[in-house]
Protein backbone atom coordinates (compact mmCIF):
# COMPACT_ATOMS: atom_id res chain seq x y z
CA UNK A 1 0.00 0.00 0.00
CA UNK A 2 1.30 3.10 -1.20
CA UNK A 3 1.72 5.94 2.20
CA UNK A 4 -0.17 9.07 0.57
CA UNK A 5 2.15 11.46 2.28
CA UNK A 6 5.21 9.79 -0.03
CA UNK A 7 3.29 10.06 -3.21
CA UNK A 8 3.01 13.81 -2.24
CA UNK A 9 6.63 14.24 -1.62
CA UNK A 10 6.95 12.70 -5.06
CA UNK A 11 5.18 14.95 -7.40
CA UNK A 12 6.81 18.90 -7.50
CA UNK A 13 3.89 20.85 -7.58
CA UNK A 14 5.57 23.67 -9.41
CA UNK A 15 5.56 21.22 -12.51
CA UNK A 16 1.60 20.92 -12.15
CA UNK A 17 -1.16 23.55 -13.67
CA UNK A 18 -3.56 25.25 -11.19
CA UNK A 19 -6.75 23.24 -12.67
CA UNK A 20 -3.88 19.89 -12.91
CA UNK A 21 -3.00 21.12 -9.21
CA UNK A 22 -6.62 21.17 -7.77
CA UNK A 23 -7.34 17.87 -9.74
CA UNK A 24 -4.56 16.15 -8.25
CA UNK A 25 -5.04 17.76 -4.55
CA UNK A 26 -9.11 16.16 -4.69
CA UNK A 27 -7.35 13.02 -5.88
CA UNK A 28 -5.13 12.99 -3.33
CA UNK A 29 -7.61 13.56 -0.36
CA UNK A 30 -9.76 11.19 -1.55
CA UNK A 31 -7.36 8.51 -1.66
CA UNK A 32 -6.36 9.26 1.90
CA UNK A 33 -9.92 9.38 3.04
CA UNK A 34 -9.63 5.86 1.94
CA UNK A 35 -7.01 4.97 3.18
CA UNK A 36 -7.73 6.27 6.82
CA UNK A 37 -11.13 4.06 6.17
CA UNK A 38 -9.06 0.77 5.68
CA UNK A 39 -6.71 1.60 9.33
CA UNK A 40 -9.27 0.03 12.07
CA UNK A 41 -10.74 1.76 14.91
CA UNK A 42 -9.06 0.23 18.12
CA UNK A 43 -12.44 2.47 20.19
CA UNK A 44 -15.09 0.28 18.70
CA UNK A 45 -13.14 -3.06 20.03
CA UNK A 46 -13.38 -1.70 23.19
CA UNK A 47 -16.50 -1.57 25.52
CA UNK A 48 -18.17 2.23 26.28
CA UNK A 49 -17.28 2.37 29.85
CA UNK A 50 -13.57 1.51 29.44
CA UNK A 51 -12.81 4.48 27.62
CA UNK A 52 -11.43 7.44 29.86
CA UNK A 53 -13.47 10.58 29.59
CA UNK A 54 -12.53 13.95 30.77
CA UNK A 55 -13.04 13.97 34.43
CA UNK A 56 -15.49 16.86 36.14
CA UNK A 57 -14.14 19.48 38.73
CA UNK A 58 -13.65 17.44 41.76
CA UNK A 59 -15.16 18.76 44.80
CA UNK A 60 -14.49 19.08 48.56
CA UNK A 61 -18.09 17.84 48.98
CA UNK A 62 -17.79 14.85 47.10
CA UNK A 63 -14.96 13.16 49.27
CA UNK A 64 -16.79 14.16 52.56
CA UNK A 65 -19.74 12.08 51.01
CA UNK A 66 -17.63 8.91 50.08
CA UNK A 67 -15.47 9.23 53.32
CA UNK A 68 -17.52 7.06 55.50
CA UNK A 69 -18.08 4.23 53.30
CA UNK A 70 -14.38 4.54 52.68
CA UNK A 71 -13.89 4.77 56.56
CA UNK A 72 -16.47 1.64 57.22
CA UNK A 73 -14.38 -0.42 54.40
CA UNK A 74 -11.42 0.30 55.87
CA UNK A 75 -12.49 -1.00 59.30
CA UNK A 76 -14.01 -3.85 58.28
CA UNK A 77 -10.62 -4.72 56.35
CA UNK A 78 -9.04 -4.38 59.96
CA UNK A 79 -11.64 -6.34 61.71
CA UNK A 80 -10.89 -9.38 59.49
CA UNK A 81 -7.13 -9.28 59.43
CA UNK A 82 -7.52 -8.48 63.55
CA UNK A 83 -9.84 -10.96 64.40
CA UNK A 84 -8.32 -13.94 62.17
CA UNK A 85 -5.30 -14.39 64.86
CA UNK A 86 -7.82 -15.41 67.54
CA UNK A 87 -10.26 -18.00 65.32
CA UNK A 88 -10.21 -21.12 65.30
CA UNK A 89 -9.84 -23.09 61.61
CA UNK A 90 -11.43 -26.33 61.83
CA UNK A 91 -10.01 -28.90 60.14
CA UNK A 92 -12.59 -30.22 56.81
CA UNK A 93 -14.43 -33.10 56.99
CA UNK A 94 -13.15 -36.29 55.41
CA UNK A 95 -16.28 -38.59 56.53
CA UNK A 96 -18.08 -37.43 53.82
CA UNK A 97 -18.78 -40.85 51.87
CA UNK A 98 -20.31 -44.67 53.04
CA UNK A 99 -16.28 -45.81 52.56
CA UNK A 100 -14.73 -43.66 55.39
CA UNK A 101 -18.08 -42.71 57.62
CA UNK A 102 -17.34 -46.16 59.00
CA UNK A 103 -14.01 -45.95 59.65
CA UNK A 104 -15.31 -42.13 61.26
CA UNK A 105 -17.13 -43.36 63.37
CA UNK A 106 -14.47 -46.38 64.82
CA UNK A 107 -12.69 -44.01 65.34
CA UNK A 108 -14.77 -42.47 67.41
CA UNK A 109 -15.78 -45.38 69.21
CA UNK A 110 -12.14 -45.72 70.28
CA UNK A 111 -11.66 -42.36 71.15
CA UNK A 112 -14.05 -41.70 73.72
CA UNK A 113 -15.10 -45.20 74.72
CA UNK A 114 -11.26 -46.61 75.28
CA UNK A 115 -8.51 -43.94 74.73
CA UNK A 116 -10.51 -41.56 77.11
CA UNK A 117 -11.39 -43.32 80.08
CA UNK A 118 -7.75 -44.69 80.37
CA UNK A 119 -6.66 -40.79 80.25
CA UNK A 120 -8.88 -40.04 83.01
CA UNK A 121 -7.57 -43.14 85.18
CA UNK A 122 -3.47 -41.87 84.06
CA UNK A 123 -5.19 -38.51 85.42
CA UNK A 124 -6.68 -39.41 88.30
CA UNK A 125 -3.63 -41.83 89.14
CA UNK A 126 -1.00 -38.56 88.63
CA UNK A 127 -2.60 -36.23 91.09
CA UNK A 128 -3.56 -39.16 94.14
CA UNK A 129 0.71 -39.45 93.62
CA UNK A 130 1.57 -35.67 93.86
CA UNK A 131 -1.10 -34.83 96.52
CA UNK A 132 0.42 -37.81 98.69
CA UNK A 133 3.57 -36.46 98.47
CA UNK A 134 3.00 -33.05 98.01
CA UNK A 135 1.43 -31.89 100.90
CA UNK A 136 3.73 -33.46 103.89
CA UNK A 137 6.99 -31.89 101.53
CA UNK A 138 5.04 -28.46 102.03
CA UNK A 139 3.34 -28.66 105.38
CA UNK A 140 6.82 -30.54 107.42
CA UNK A 141 9.65 -28.90 105.84
CA UNK A 142 8.93 -25.29 106.46
CA UNK A 143 12.14 -24.70 107.56
CA UNK A 144 14.03 -26.61 104.91
CA UNK A 145 13.23 -24.15 102.45
CA UNK A 146 15.96 -25.26 99.60
CA UNK A 147 15.25 -28.62 99.93
CA UNK A 148 11.35 -28.21 99.94
CA UNK A 149 11.52 -25.53 96.79
CA UNK A 150 13.50 -28.36 95.10
CA UNK A 151 11.33 -31.17 95.85
CA UNK A 152 7.83 -28.98 94.86
CA UNK A 153 9.84 -28.47 91.89
CA UNK A 154 9.91 -32.10 90.89
CA UNK A 155 6.46 -32.72 91.57
CA UNK A 156 5.35 -29.69 89.22
CA UNK A 157 7.01 -31.18 86.76
CA UNK A 158 5.76 -34.69 87.73
CA UNK A 159 1.83 -33.59 87.69
CA UNK A 160 2.69 -31.34 84.14
CA UNK A 161 4.25 -34.60 82.83
CA UNK A 162 0.88 -36.58 83.88
CA UNK A 163 -1.39 -33.91 82.34
CA UNK A 164 0.86 -34.16 78.83
CA UNK A 165 0.61 -37.99 79.21
CA UNK A 166 -3.46 -37.73 78.98
CA UNK A 167 -3.93 -36.14 75.76
CA UNK A 168 -1.14 -38.27 74.41
CA UNK A 169 1.77 -35.57 74.05
CA UNK A 170 3.71 -36.21 71.55
CA UNK A 171 6.46 -33.36 72.30
CA UNK A 172 10.21 -33.13 70.75
CA UNK A 173 12.79 -30.76 72.35
CA UNK A 174 14.89 -28.58 70.48
CA UNK A 175 17.66 -26.98 72.18
CA UNK A 176 19.52 -26.90 75.55
CA UNK A 177 17.06 -27.28 78.79
CA UNK A 178 16.43 -24.07 80.59
CA UNK A 179 18.48 -23.59 83.84
CA UNK A 180 17.62 -21.30 86.57
CA UNK A 181 19.83 -17.92 86.73
CA UNK A 182 19.94 -14.42 87.83
CA UNK A 183 18.87 -12.13 85.39
CA UNK A 184 17.45 -14.00 82.86
CA UNK A 185 13.98 -14.10 81.28
CA UNK A 186 12.48 -16.47 79.44
CA UNK A 187 9.99 -15.72 76.82
CA UNK A 188 7.28 -17.42 74.62
CA UNK A 189 4.81 -17.25 71.59
CA UNK A 190 1.24 -18.09 73.42
CA UNK A 191 -1.52 -20.49 71.97
CA UNK A 192 -3.03 -22.06 74.98
CA UNK A 193 -3.07 -22.39 78.74
CA UNK A 194 -1.16 -26.18 78.02
CA UNK A 195 2.02 -23.93 76.73
CA UNK A 196 2.43 -23.72 80.44
CA UNK A 197 2.18 -27.28 81.07
CA UNK A 198 4.20 -28.49 78.11
CA UNK A 199 6.95 -26.26 79.31
CA UNK A 200 6.53 -26.88 82.28
CA UNK A 201 7.15 -30.72 82.11
CA UNK A 202 10.80 -30.10 81.40
CA UNK A 203 11.87 -26.94 83.87
CA UNK A 204 9.91 -25.65 86.43
CA UNK A 205 9.22 -22.22 85.71
CA UNK A 206 7.91 -19.14 87.58
CA UNK A 207 5.42 -17.84 85.19
CA UNK A 208 3.43 -14.57 85.03
CA UNK A 209 0.06 -15.40 84.44
CA UNK A 210 -3.68 -13.94 84.78
CA UNK A 211 -5.63 -15.00 87.85
CA UNK A 212 -8.14 -17.82 86.96
CA UNK A 213 -11.61 -18.90 88.53
CA UNK A 214 -12.54 -22.36 89.30
CA UNK A 215 -10.39 -25.43 89.98
CA UNK A 216 -6.94 -23.37 87.63
CA UNK A 217 -7.79 -20.44 90.29
CA UNK A 218 -7.25 -22.88 93.27
CA UNK A 219 -4.03 -24.96 91.59
CA UNK A 220 -2.72 -20.98 91.41
CA UNK A 221 -3.15 -19.99 94.87
CA UNK A 222 -1.55 -22.62 96.16
CA UNK A 223 0.49 -24.93 94.20
CA UNK A 224 1.78 -22.93 91.80
CA UNK A 225 2.22 -20.23 94.07
CA UNK A 226 4.94 -21.63 95.64
CA UNK A 227 6.87 -21.31 92.65
CA UNK A 228 7.26 -18.09 92.55
CA UNK A 229 4.47 -17.22 89.78
CA UNK A 230 2.80 -13.64 89.21
CA UNK A 231 -0.59 -13.41 89.13
CA UNK A 232 -2.49 -10.02 87.99
CA UNK A 233 -6.18 -8.75 86.44
CA UNK A 234 -6.40 -6.97 83.40
CA UNK A 235 -9.49 -4.96 84.85
CA UNK A 236 -7.16 -3.89 87.47
CA UNK A 237 -4.80 -0.81 86.56
CA UNK A 238 -2.69 -0.92 89.50
CA UNK A 239 -2.23 -4.02 88.66
CA UNK A 240 0.63 -3.52 86.03
CA UNK A 241 3.03 -1.17 89.03
CA UNK A 242 2.60 -4.54 90.72
CA UNK A 243 3.62 -7.02 88.50
CA UNK A 244 6.22 -4.58 87.17
CA UNK A 245 8.07 -4.47 90.93
CA UNK A 246 7.56 -8.07 91.32
CA UNK A 247 9.46 -8.63 88.20
CA UNK A 248 12.49 -6.92 89.21
CA UNK A 249 12.23 -8.84 92.68
CA UNK A 250 12.16 -11.87 90.82
CA UNK A 251 14.58 -11.26 88.35
CA UNK A 252 17.26 -10.10 90.90
CA UNK A 253 16.90 -13.43 93.03
CA UNK A 254 19.63 -15.79 92.10
CA UNK A 255 17.63 -18.77 94.09
CA UNK A 256 14.51 -18.39 92.20
CA UNK A 257 13.21 -20.00 89.51
CA UNK A 258 13.21 -19.30 86.04
CA UNK A 259 11.06 -16.86 85.12
CA UNK A 260 8.43 -17.69 82.04
CA UNK A 261 6.69 -14.88 79.99
CA UNK A 262 3.99 -14.66 77.78
CA UNK A 263 4.67 -11.25 76.08
CA UNK A 264 1.57 -11.47 73.67
CA UNK A 265 -0.46 -11.16 76.80
CA UNK A 266 -3.37 -13.65 75.29
CA UNK A 267 -4.06 -16.70 73.44
CA UNK A 268 -3.30 -16.29 69.54
CA UNK A 269 -4.40 -19.12 67.36
CA UNK A 270 -0.52 -20.54 66.62
CA UNK A 271 -0.67 -19.09 62.56
CA UNK A 272 0.04 -15.61 63.76
CA UNK A 273 1.79 -13.39 66.56
CA UNK A 274 0.64 -10.12 68.02
CA UNK A 275 2.80 -7.23 69.28
CA UNK A 276 4.75 -8.20 72.32
CA UNK A 277 4.66 -6.26 75.76
CA UNK A 278 7.38 -4.41 76.80
CA UNK A 279 8.04 -4.91 80.09
CA UNK A 280 10.08 -8.17 79.76
CA UNK A 281 12.32 -6.24 77.43
CA UNK A 282 13.08 -3.30 80.01
CA UNK A 283 14.52 -5.21 83.14
CA UNK A 284 18.14 -5.16 81.66
CA UNK A 285 18.53 -8.73 81.57
CA UNK A 286 19.30 -11.39 79.36
CA UNK A 287 16.04 -12.76 77.21
CA UNK A 288 15.51 -16.42 76.32
CA UNK A 289 12.99 -17.29 73.30
CA UNK A 290 11.30 -20.09 73.39
CA UNK A 291 8.93 -20.75 70.08
CA UNK A 292 5.85 -23.20 70.28
CA UNK A 293 4.63 -25.00 67.17
CA UNK A 294 1.21 -27.27 67.58
CA UNK A 295 0.67 -29.39 64.54
CA UNK A 296 -2.89 -29.62 63.62
CA UNK A 297 -3.22 -33.05 62.55
CA UNK A 298 -4.77 -34.62 65.11
CA UNK A 299 -6.07 -31.61 67.15
CA UNK A 300 -6.42 -27.97 67.49
CA UNK A 301 -4.28 -26.91 70.57
CA UNK A 302 -5.77 -23.42 70.07
CA UNK A 303 -7.70 -22.33 73.22
CA UNK A 304 -10.54 -19.66 72.30
CA UNK A 305 -10.99 -18.94 76.44
CA UNK A 306 -14.11 -16.29 74.97
CA UNK A 307 -15.62 -19.20 73.66
CA UNK A 308 -15.27 -22.40 75.53
CA UNK A 309 -13.48 -22.72 79.68
CA UNK A 310 -10.04 -24.30 79.96
CA UNK A 311 -12.12 -27.36 81.74
CA UNK A 312 -13.90 -28.20 78.53
CA UNK A 313 -10.29 -27.00 76.46
CA UNK A 314 -8.79 -30.31 78.14
CA UNK A 315 -11.81 -32.57 77.64
CA UNK A 316 -11.43 -32.03 73.91
CA UNK A 317 -7.51 -32.58 74.19
CA UNK A 318 -8.43 -35.63 76.07
CA UNK A 319 -10.37 -37.35 73.40
CA UNK A 320 -7.80 -36.73 70.50
CA UNK A 321 -5.82 -38.96 69.04
CA UNK A 322 -2.81 -36.87 69.90
CA UNK A 323 -1.34 -33.37 70.91
CA UNK A 324 1.99 -33.08 68.52
CA UNK A 325 4.04 -29.90 69.36
CA UNK A 326 7.77 -28.78 69.02
CA UNK A 327 9.46 -26.35 71.65
CA UNK A 328 12.77 -24.52 70.71
CA UNK A 329 15.03 -23.37 73.02
CA UNK A 330 16.39 -20.33 71.12
CA UNK A 331 20.08 -18.28 71.51
CA UNK A 332 19.57 -16.03 74.20
CA UNK A 333 19.55 -11.91 73.32
CA UNK A 334 20.59 -8.95 75.11
CA UNK A 335 19.34 -5.18 74.03
CA UNK A 336 21.81 -3.81 71.67
CA UNK A 337 23.47 -0.25 72.14
CA UNK A 338 20.97 2.57 71.15
CA UNK A 339 17.82 -0.55 71.22
CA UNK A 340 14.92 0.78 72.38
CA UNK A 341 12.81 -2.02 74.72
CA UNK A 342 10.35 -2.11 71.57
CA UNK A 343 12.73 -2.72 69.34
CA UNK A 344 14.07 -5.27 71.24
CA UNK A 345 10.95 -6.96 71.69
CA UNK A 346 10.25 -6.70 67.98
CA UNK A 347 13.59 -8.50 67.25
CA UNK A 348 12.71 -11.09 69.49
CA UNK A 349 9.43 -11.82 68.11
CA UNK A 350 11.32 -11.87 64.99
CA UNK A 351 13.78 -14.59 65.74
CA UNK A 352 10.34 -16.62 67.56
CA UNK A 353 7.62 -15.86 64.44
CA UNK A 354 10.35 -17.27 61.87
CA UNK A 355 11.82 -20.65 63.52
CA UNK A 356 7.76 -21.79 64.63
CA UNK A 357 6.48 -20.23 60.62
CA UNK A 358 4.15 -17.79 62.26
CA UNK A 359 3.04 -14.66 60.44
CA UNK A 360 3.57 -11.23 62.35
CA UNK A 361 0.48 -8.62 62.49
CA UNK A 362 0.94 -5.29 63.83
CA UNK A 363 -2.14 -5.65 66.46
CA UNK A 364 -1.74 -5.36 70.38
CA UNK A 365 -3.50 -8.70 71.87
CA UNK A 366 -5.31 -6.57 74.69
CA UNK A 367 -7.79 -5.62 71.70
CA UNK A 368 -9.34 -8.98 71.97
CA UNK A 369 -11.00 -8.15 75.55
CA UNK A 370 -11.48 -4.25 75.33
CA UNK A 371 -12.07 -2.55 72.13
CA UNK A 372 -10.98 1.18 71.74
CA UNK A 373 -13.79 3.77 72.00
CA UNK A 374 -14.66 5.18 68.65
CA UNK A 375 -13.25 8.61 69.45
CA UNK A 376 -10.10 7.24 70.37
CA UNK A 377 -9.59 5.57 66.82
CA UNK A 378 -10.81 8.96 64.86
CA UNK A 379 -8.18 10.86 67.18
CA UNK A 380 -5.45 7.63 66.05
Amino acid sequence: MVNSQDFKNSIPLSSISTPERGTKMSKLTSSSSELDLDRPNIEDYLPSDSIPQPHAKLRLRDLLDISPTLTEAAGAIVDDSFTRCFKSNPPEPWNWNIYLFPLWCLGVVVRYGILFPGRVLVLTIGWIIFLSCYIPVHLLLKGHDKLRKRLERALVELICSFFVASWTGVVKYHGPRPCARPKQVFVANHTSMIDFIVLEQMTAFAVIMQKHPGWVGLLQSTILDSLGCIWFNRSEAKDREIVARKLREHVEGADNNPLLIFPEGTCVNNQFTVMFKKGAFELGSTVCPIAIKYNKIFVDAFWNSKKQSFTTHLLQLMTSWAVVCDVWYLEPQNMKPGETPIEFAERVRDIISVRAGLKKVPWDGYLKYSRPSPKHRERK
